[in-house]
């Protein structure tokens, strides 16, 4: 059995090649396609990596319009000459819709792990979702539901982030390195994306100023996803004159050392929950950007994933957005700011009572081991990969016989 991969996000290059070792194991599958280094690693023969063209809003999009054509020809030559028994679809759906269609072209079934997000924003698409994608394979157990009421085929398999962290091991020697300074530390998650690190550093930078006047003695860290981002960290933060440790590469271990932490908003917010650290999420936007989210596109009230599964019905009427001054926000795992506002005051002020108020601390870390124990389970890579398996082959037989 052949299965053609298009990824091009670095979260879905992890959760790829977690699938592809995991389709390794259920014997006699090769893996093609578009992914990015982890997917390499993992066994997948890659056509292109993809993920060095990962781009947000429509300006990247368009800056990168002839590579897209390019990769959309010689995925379409593919189907056509050489044709694999299964599509996998992860995230990056403006590119990975036309991959969608090209497959349908020629009958090849497409399946959609860690589908996008049409239940928060872009509804309207859950039409082209029914059209081109034969299953769609859910990271979050409201997915489904939602997905069914509209007419997909749709299974929840759990999220595959949990896979990685449960397999993880951390840097020992770093650990213990970083630990011989016994102050606390608030760790700093700018995102994966270079326009994200762009938009939110320079707020946390100011939260970081405004927190260490009440806690002298904080010390700042600053994960980094890789060496360039590293540099544009450095030259953000050296307009400040608190200083910051810049590190690439050393997520899992700079969220294991923290206190605290400031956050973009994505999915390593699953990873502090299964950490279980207290988080204030920024996403910081500019205003023309924010007005067009909020008035036509958001449809649920908090953008990150681990306020959602606090839910128990994230479509529920009458659920608002956090707000720090409103008592229902207590409930609320991660206080959360997406804004086009300075929003620092806030951010320090979380950060500040975690720090300074055990209680306050205690409470939160409750809160997420509760949620922890919830949905923080490994295996959705094993059972994506037996469903993909399964649903091909039988594809194929029927086509066989008819």
């Amino acid at each position: 059995m052949k299965v053609f991969f298009s990824v091009g996000e670095p979260s879905g290059d992890l959760h790829g090649a977690n699938l592809v070792r995991a389709l390794g194991r259920t014997g006699g599958v090769e893996c093609v396609g578009y992914g990015g280094p982890r997917m390499a690693a993992a066994g997948c023969a890659l056509h292109a990596d993809l993920t060095e063209t990962a781009v947000m809003w429509f300006r990247g999009a368009f800056a990168n319009l002839s590579r897209f054509r390019s990769l959309y020809r010689r995925a379409d030559a593919i189907f056509r000459c050489d044709r694999p028994d299964a599509v996998v679809l992860i995230d990056y759906p403006g590119f990975n819709w036309w991959i969608a269609r090209a497959a349908k072209r020629h009958g090849i079934p497409v399946f959609y792990y860690g589908a996008p997000q049409l239940w928060a924003w872009g509804a309207w698409r859950v039409a082209k979702m029914r059209r081109l994608v034969d299953h769609v394979l859910c990271k979050l157990p409201f997915e489904a539901d939602w997905y069914a009421k509209r007419g997909c085929r749709a299974a929840f398999v759990g999220h595959p982030y949990f896979d990685e962290l449960a397999e993880r091991t951390l840097d020992a020697p770093f650990l213990a390195a970083m630990r011989r300074d016994s102050k606390p530390i608030v760790t700093i998650l700018p995102g994966s994306r270079t326009l994200e690190v762009q938009n939110n550093l320079a707020w946390f930078v100011r939260a970081a100023e405004r927190l260490r006047q009440d806690v002298p003695e904080v010390r700042f860290v600053v994960a980094s996803f890789n060496a360039r981002q590293a540099e544009l960290a450095t030259r953000i933060a050296a307009e400040s004159s608190v200083p910051f440790e810049i590190h690439a590469g050393r997520t899992p271990e700079l969220i294991e050392l923290a206190d605290a932490c400031w956050a973009c908003s994505g999915s390593v917010s699953l990873e502090l929950l299964y950490h279980e650290k207290p988080s204030a999420i920024l996403y910081w936007v500019p205003r023309l950007q924010y007005w067009l989210v909020r008035t036509f596109l958001i449809r649920v009230p908090y953008v990150t994933l681990v306020n959602l599964l606090a839910c128990e019905d994230p479509f529920a009427e009458g659920l608002r957005p956090y707000d720090p001054r409103d008592p229902s926000s207590a409930s609320v795992p991660f206080p959360e700011y997406p804004t086009c506002e300075d929003k620092s005051a806030e951010l320090a002020e979380h950060a500040r009572a975690w720090l300074l108020d055990p209680a306050a601390r205690d409470r939160t870390v409750a809160m997420l081991r509760a949620l922890k124990t919830r949905f923080a389970r490994p295996g959705a890579s094993s059972v994506a990969a037996e469903m993909i398996h399964r649903l091909a082959g039988e594809s194929a037989r029927r086509r066989a016989a008819a």
